[in-house]
């Protein structure tokens, strides 16, 4: 299945729209789509989940991957609208003791502090 991701502003933040099943064959797409905001500048970004209803091992390698990366240039990666099969991967893994997860993305962009995204 193809994956599609889609970029966009949002309150405090940049939201990436992830469409598909992350997996062996779609994750290393996810992983470049979010090594270009890093490199962009994009310093908070919510990955919006809504429309992932599939995610092996190897999306939640990109992901943990990811979220180093922001957190090492000094920024902040979270998930939201995560469905069920995704949330228990997430839960199964702890990951999502680590990475924080929201119900929506709406959720999300209120708990991002709008001063340390760059103008665009």
């Amino acid at each position: 299945m193809e994956l599609l991701l889609s970029a966009r502003p949002g309150r405090g933040c940049t939201v990436l729209e992830v469409r598909g099943e992350l997996d062996m064959a779609t994750s290393p797409e996810l992983r470049e789509g979010l090594q270009r905001l890093v490199d962009a500048g994009d310093r908070q970004v919510v990955v919006d989940l809504a429309e992932v209803g599939f995610m092996d091992s190897s999306g939640l390698g990109a992901l943990v991957v990811m979220f180093k990366a922001w957190r090492n240039a000094g920024g902040r990666l979270c998930l939201a609208a995560v469905q069920p099969a995704v949330r228990s991967v997430l839960s199964v893994t702890s990951v999502d003791q680590v990475i924080d997860v929201y119900h929506s993305v709406s959720e999300a962009e209120a708990d991002m502090s709008p001063t340390d995204t760059p103008a665009r």
